[in-house]
């Protein structure tokens, strides 16, 4: 009985390190937003959380994110409109590139 109660322990404790030690494999999005000065924002939603990320240069990145779908919320600086780039797809470990997003007036 003995034997056996360490045998399991020792499958369970195996179990659980090899668990804790896998790699999570994320991607990020990126984009460039023109003209460069027309936005003031850009966030990513998903469920119900949200990332800002600065804008520099008309250009934006989200790293560190989990594989999923995502919505990409741009707030636009007057005259120009706010604009959304809806499912947005994040595979792991791969960077999504929007490519230039044109804000309309």
């Amino acid at each position: 009985m003995k034997k056996l109660c360490v045998a399991l322990s020792l499958l369970i404790i195996s179990a659980l390190g090899s668990i804790a030690f896998t790699n999570i494999k994320t991607g990020g999005i990126i984009g460039k937003i023109t003209p460069v000065d027309a936005a003031s924002t850009v966030s990513l939603v998903a469920a119900k959380d949200t990332l800002s990320a600065q804008i520099n240069q008309g250009v934006f990145t989200f790293t560190n994110l989990k594989e999923g779908v995502y919505t990409v919320v741009i707030k636009a600086n007057a005259p120009y409109k706010d604009t959304t780039v809806e499912r947005v797809a994040v595979k792991d470990s791969a960077t999504t590139d929007l490519g230039e997003i044109k804000l309309q007036q």
